[in-house]
């Protein structure tokens, strides 16, 4: 799909959390699970144009086509995520996501700042709960 030979794309910053928000990612098993979270992505037809976390949620900044469904898009990636951990045998007990995830469109100007945002994941909560982030980004939307 083009307009006057651009691609449109829809980004969408999306926060997922481990189930019941167990602190169950840890830093070696975020840095692998990045890195599959994005190849997976990709060979699904989405790319993950940022991805980062902390023990108990991930944010990831998804580029779109915009035939394509949010929700069958992050129940895909969560879904595969999941099963890659629990076959990896990477947690001592099995390892699923919440049910629900936040998700908030991102204006093609915004993309840079959401994907730095994204990048200092572990420094922000090092002060700052998920509960106030998501505060922060309610109050945006409204």
């Amino acid at each position: 799909m083009a307009v006057n030979n651009h691609k449109i794309w829809l980004f969408v910053h999306v926060i997922v959390t481990v189930h019941e928000r167990k602190p169950l990612l840890k830093k070696p098993i975020r840095t692998v699970l990045f890195a599959h979270l994005q190849q997976d992505a990709s060979s699904k037809g989405t790319k993950v144009t940022a991805v980062n976390g902390v023990d108990d949620h991930l944010h990831l900044l998804i580029q779109l086509h915009p035939a394509q469904n949010l929700l069958q898009v992050m129940k895909a990636l969560k879904t595969e995520a999941a099963n890659w951990i629990n076959n990896s045998n990477l947690l001592a007990e099995p390892f699923e996501w919440a049910e629900n995830f936040a998700a908030y469109t991102v204006s093609p100007s915004g993309v840079k700042q959401v994907a730095d945002f994204i990048g200092k994941q572990e420094e922000y909560h090092k002060t700052k709960s998920l509960e106030s982030e998501l505060e922060v980004f309610d109050k945006v939307q409204l």
